[in-house]
């Protein structure tokens, strides 16, 4: 259908109008959203601006996470960064954390699709924020060698510990 202003809904992504009678858009597929007053032409704000910023080259593949937040308003503020450079993204809590949905604490896996990855990891490169090293291992289970190296120092130090106790209980009995 040809965009005509006297029509009441519009598709957010290419702006394109309808009747009342159409639900998504012929083009793009998009679920349509009432466009404003009649026969009257308003320029795109808020999440119809958004939605246009989408480029449809970064939509394509399964989902990958390209960062993690500390919370949802930091989660958030990545998503904004990626969408000015129209990649699209979507946030998923982390595992492993027992945080009610209502609330916006714990970490936030923010993921975007497999053909907006690169540009995704260039805009957070840019943006000093860290991007995941490895997109395809979950959050939790990236781990580096330091964690376990303490891990491994304590448990010797302890063994060290407990053996000089033993020894001086043992030295005290005799």
């Amino acid at each position: 259908m040809a965009s005509n202003p006297s029509q009441p809904l519009a598709c957010p992504r290419c702006a394109t109008r309808y009747s009342l009678d159409e639900r998504f858009c012929t083009d793009c597929g998009m679920p349509l959203t009432y466009a404003g007053r009649v026969d009257v032409t308003e320029p795109a704000s808020g999440v119809r601006e958004r939605a246009r910023k989408v480029k449809p080259e970064y939509t394509r593949g399964d989902l990958r996470r390209v960062a993690t937040a500390r919370h949802q308003p930091e989660a958030e503020l990545i998503q904004m960064l990626l969408l000015e450079e129209g990649v699209p993204s979507t946030l998923k809590r982390s595992a492993g954390f027992d945080v009610p949905d209502f609330l916006a604490a714990g970490p936030r896996d923010v993921l975007v699709p497999e053909s907006g990855l690169g540009i995704a990891r260039e805009v957070l490169r840019e943006s000093e924020i860290s991007a995941s090293p490895d997109a395809s291992v979950p959050a939790p289970y990236a781990t580096t060698g330091r964690p376990i190296a303490r891990l491994f120092l304590g448990l010797v130090a302890g063994a060290a510990v407990l053996g000089l106790l033993l020894w001086v209980v043992l030295v005290l009995n005799s």
